[in-house]
C-alpha cells in the first residue's frame, strides 16, 4: 500500500495549478444522467471519486470518455440508453456521492434503485432530506434490502420543499431531479455552495431554467426534456485553501492559478488575520506567509461562505505552529476530529472538549509515521509534514487520492522533499 514521505523545512515558492472540484464534478457527470444527448465537461478532476462515478454511470448504461491532458482533462458523457436503474452496493459503497444518481433517474426512466451509502468515518451523513424532498415531488419511495426504491410512473411534479437543516447533496439531487418535473419546484434553504451554483449552470445550459441560483431560493420550471451542453468545471475551492495554507505553515510564496477569493471568503479573511498576505489577480491568487510568526485566530465551520468543515483539519494544522492558542469548532460533521491524535503524535498540542478544539501553538512540528483516516485528515498531515523537522511518513494515502490530484507533484514543484513510497 502506497505511502508519503516528507522531509520538512523547505519553504514553499512558485506556481500550483488549482484542479477541478471533485465536489462540483461528481453532480455534474451524474446529470447525464437526465438526457441522451452528450454532456461534455471540461477541467475534470483525475481522482479516485472520479473514476468511481465514472464506473456508476457506466453500469447503468452510460458511456463515459475520459482525455487527460497536461492542464485540462476532459470529459464526455452520454446516456443515450440507460441499461439499469439499480446503483449496486458494491459500487455506492465507495463513494457516499454516489446517491446523486438517485434524482436524474427518477426524474427520467420513472424508478431507481439505489444501495443505501452506509456510514462515514466523519458521520452518519442521512439521506433523509433527499428521500423527504423526491416524496414532495410526487415519487414513491420505499426502503428494503438496504437499498431505496423509488418511483414515479406519471412523472414527478413540482412542488415547494424546505430543507430543515442545509444539505449540499440534498440540494443537487431534488435540483437535477425537478428539472423535469411538471411545472414549479421551490427548493427552500437550499445549499448555497459554488457547487450547486455549477451543477445549475450546467443544467441551464443543458435548456433547464432554474432561477435564484446563489441564493438559498432555488425555483425550477420543469421542462419535457434536456439537451447536451458543454460546461467548464470550477476550481476546487479546498484545494485552493489547502495549498495556501502550505504556502504560510512553510512561510513561503506560491501563486496559486485558477484560484479565486470569491469561492474561499472567510477562509481568506481568517488568513489574513493569521498574518498571511494574499494578492489576488484576473486568474490567480498570490500567497505569502506571514513576516513574524502565524497569529492563532478561532475558527468555526459553517455552509457556505461561512469556513468549509472540509479545509477545518488543515487549519488546525497552520493553527498549531501560531504564537498563541484558536478554539476551533466544528458544527457539520460530528466526529471529524479523528486528525488530532495524529497532529499530537507530531508534536501539536491539541485539547478536545465536545465539538471543538482548543489549538495551542507550538514552536516546531517534529517527523512521525502517521495515518490518514479520511480525506481531509489526510492533507492535514501531509501539511505538518512540510514544516516538521526530520521524516514523516503518511500512510493509507489512498484516502488522499480521492480529492487531491499529484499532490506529490505540485508540491515537488514548489521545492517540497515528498515522495510516495511502497
Amino acid at each position: 500500500m502506497d505511502k508519503i514521505r516528507i522531509r520538512g523545512g523547505a519553504p514553499l515558492s512558485g506556481n500550483i495549478t488549482i484542479s477541478g472540484a471533485k465536489n462540483a464534478a461528481l453532480p455534474l457527470m451524474a446529470a447525464c444522467l437526465l438526457t441522451d444527448k452528450p454532456l461534455h465537461l471540461v477541467n475534470v478532476p483525475d481522482l479516485s471519486d472520479v473514476t468511481s462515478m465514472a464506473e456508476l454511470l457506466t453500469q447503468l448504461g452510460g458511456e463515459v470518455d475520459f482525455k487527460k491532458a497536461a492542464e485540462s482533462h476532459r470529459m464526455t458523457l452520454c446516456a443515450k440508453d440507460l441499461s439499469s436503474t439499480t446503483a449496486p452496493y458494491d459500487l455506492v459503497r465507495k463513494m457516499r456521492a454516489s446517491v446523486l444518481v438517485l434524482g436524474p433517474l427518477v426524474a427520467r426512466a420513472g424508478e431507481a434503485n439505489v444501495s443505501l451509502p452506509g456510514g462515514c468515518a466523519i458521520g452518519t451523513r442521512p439521506i433523509d432530506l433527499h428521500l423527504k424532498g423526491l416524496e414532495a415531488l410526487g415519487a414513491e419511495i420505499a426502503l428494503d434490502g438496504g437499498y431505496i426504491h423509488a418511483k414515479a410512473p406519471q412523472g414527478l411534479k413540482g412542488a415547494t420543499f424546505t430543507f430543515p437543516i442545509i444539505s449540499v447533496t440534498g440540494t443537487e439531487n431534488l435540483l437535477m431531479a425537478a428539472t423535469l418535473a411538471k411545472g414549479e419546484t421551490r427548493l427552500i434553504n437550499a445549499a448555497r455552495e459554488p457547487e450547486v451554483g455549477d451543477l445549475a449552470h450546467c443544467l441551464n445550459g443543458m435548456g433547464a431554467k432554474i432561477s435564484g441560483i446563489g441564493t438559498d431560493t432555488l425555483i425550477i420550471e420543469g421542462v419535457n426534456r434536456l439537451e447536451g451542453t458543454t460546461h467548464h468545471v470550477i476550481a476546487d475551492r479546498i484545494e485552493a485553501g489547502t495549498y495556501a495554507m502550505a504556502a504560510a505553515l512553510t512561510n513561503g510564496s506560491v501563486r496559486l492559478k485558477g484560484a479565486h477569493l470569491a469561492l474561499i471568503p472567510t477562509v481568506a479573511a481568517l488568513l489574513q488575520q493569521a498574518g498571511v498576505e494574499l494578492e489576488e489577480n484576473d486568474d490567480s491568487v498570490l500567497v505569502k506567509g506571514p513576516s513574524d510568526r502565524l497569529q492563532g485566530v478561532d475558527m468555526m465551520t459553517e455552509p457556505f461562505p461561512g469556513f468549509a468543515t472540509d479545509l477545518q483539519a488543515q487549519w488546525m494544522a497552520l493553527m498549531s505552529l501560531t504564537e498563541g492558542a484558536a478554539m476551533i469548532t466544528e458544527t457539520i460533521w460530528e466526529n471529524r476530529f479523528m486528525h488530532v491524535p495524529e497532529l499530537c503524535r507530531m508534536g501539536a498540542n491539541i485539547t478536545v472538549h465536545g465539538s471543538s478544539a482548543l489549538v495551542r501553538g507550538v514552536q516546531q512540528l517534529k517527523g512521525a509515521p502517521v495515518m490518514a483516516t479520511d480525506l481531509r485528515a489526510s492533507v492535514s498531515l501531509v501539511l505538518a509534514g512540510l514544516v516538521a523537522t526530520g521524516d514523516t511518513l503518511i500512510n493509507r494515502v489512498y484516502h488522499l487520492d480521492r480529492g487531491y490530484e499529484r499532490v506529490e507533484e505540485k508540491l515537488r514543484a514548489c521545492g517540497a522533499d515528498i515522495e510516495r513510497v511502497r
